[in-house]
């Protein structure tokens, strides 16, 4: 084990091809939801379920590919300032992680305390990934129903 495993961060590269998909992506279903609401809204549908799934989607990436951008924006340096703040002298490395969307620093006594990454996102990504999920089989079940008529 070399003397900078532990410290090793997030890869810039997987970091990048993310960051680049969520924005991509959220452009898109931005776009998309916005189309469906303005579909639903010109046939006067009531439920607009498949509308409401694609902005919830829209809504769970966009908060993924915010707490990417607090990882891209942050070097070295920023890390190491990030570590010295949140343990002080008690730095024994790094422990990233993509999911959840994580960048810890780790103690000389085990412990790792989260530096980077604003405690709302996981959370938040959590709850509006099930929320989607949930649109997203009611959209479903509302298109099956709507084709067995």
């Amino acid at each position: 084990m070399s003397g900078d495993e532990p410290y090793t961060a997030h890869d810039g590269a997987l970091l990048l091809v993310l960051l680049l998909a969520g924005v991509i992506t959220v452009l898109c279903l931005t776009v998309q939801g916005i189309k469906r609401l303005i579909r639903a809204g010109r046939k006067k549908e009531t439920f607009t379920a498949r509308s409401a799934a694609v902005l919830a989607w829209d809504a769970t990436v966009a908060l993924y590919t915010w707490g990417l951008l607090h990882l891209f924006f942050l070097d070295d340096y920023g890390r190491s300032q990030a570590c010295d703040e949140s343990v002080g002298d008690k730095l024994s490395g790094y422990d990233p992680s993509f999911v959840p969307l994580h960048f810890g620093c780790r103690t000389s006594d085990g412990r790792v305390v989260e530096a980077v990454i604003p405690s709302y996102i996981n959370p938040a990504v959590a709850v509006l990934g099930v929320c989607s999920l949930v649109l997203t089989g009611l959209a479903i079940a509302h298109h099956k129903k709507d084709t067995d008529t």
